[in-house]
């Protein structure tokens, strides 16, 4: 049976608000999956509930056919790795040393690589005898990097992994991913708001809006479909009909529009109309933004 982790029919309702709802996801082994979505869309809910960090209000999750809800086999080949939250975590942790966070982390992850996680801390630059809530931000999201990757789970999810750091580090984290991916074959779930830069390291993106997921699509694939117009309001118009519109905006006479073409649909620059590629960031934007 080809190892999967399946989601089906989810959904997710605290009080009368559903934070979730019909998620139906099949994550394959091997594939960085990029999962994006705007503050409050839900993908933080979703990552808890496929880790079982958070139990479903209906609908459920397994790996290769077996539950993972209280299922240590499962969980052992899962890790999600999230933001560390000075407000949720002081509570029994308060003070806790950087060096007593990642002891913890090794006990709970069976494929513990202590040596990586040495070599990781090394290069960050951390220092483990300080409290892991008087830290920076950016040290704080070099400690989610580090159990993320250390755990050597086969599912692994990372929550706004690079949140506070700078730009140098950044690179050095989506280039030690990439390694571990290419050596590993393991998967990986990277939710972020910082994705122009991120777009390369993602075979697949997921888009969720709203407590709804819009598509899972081969990144590379979904880009290629998406392009923006523009011209003469009415040769958009025209041009337009019949083609699956995400966004438009007007620019006095002139007139843009993002499209998602189907397969078999194109459309050609002219002397009237002008036809440009669009960025996954671009797209994204142009599907969760701000209405017309």
């Amino acid at each position: 049976m080809e190892e999967k982790l399946i989601c089906k029919d989810i959904m997710k309702q605290y009080g009368k608000v559903k934070v979730l709802e019909d998620i139906n996801l099949e994550l394959e082994k091997g594939k960085i999956y990029g999962l994006i979505g705007r503050n409050g869309a839900g993908k933080t809910t979703l990552l808890s509930i496929l880790s079982a960090q958070n139990p479903a209000t209906a609908g459920s999750v397994t790996l290769n056919g077996e539950p993972v809800w209280e299922n240590r086999e499962a969980l052992s080949h899962i890790c999600f790795s999230r933001e560390i939250n000075p407000l949720r975590d002081n509570g029994g942790g308060k003070g806790l040393k950087v060096k007593d966070y990642l002891r913890a982390a090794s006990i709970y992850m069976p494929g513990w690589d202590a040596e990586m996680a040495s070599r990781l801390v090394e290069k960050f630059g951390l220092d483990t005898r300080k409290s892991v809530m008087k830290l920076s931000k950016g040290m704080q999201s070099m400690i989610t990097i580090i159990i993320a990757l250390a755990s050597k789970a086969d599912y692994t999810f990372l929550d706004e992994p690079v949140a506070g750091l700078d730009v140098v580090v950044r690179e050095q984290f989506y280039r030690i991913l990439l390694e571990e991916f290419a050596e590993s074959g393991r998967t990986f779930i990277v939710s972020t708001h910082i994705i122009e830069e991120a777009a390369d390291l993602f075979e697949e993106v997921i888009i969720i809006d709203k407590g709804k997921m819009l598509l899972k699509e081969n990144a590379q694939e979904l880009v290629e479909r998406a392009v923006y117009i523009s011209g003469r309001e009415d040769v958009v118009d025209a041009a337009v009909t019949d083609l699956h519109c995400l966004h438009t905006e007007k620019m006095g006479r002139s007139k843009g529009a993002t499209l998602l073409l189907e397969k078999g649909q194109s459309i050609a620059s002219s002397e009237e109309i002008t036809v440009q590629p669009v960025s996954l960031q671009r797209l994204f934007v142009s599907m969760c933004g701000e209405e017309n």
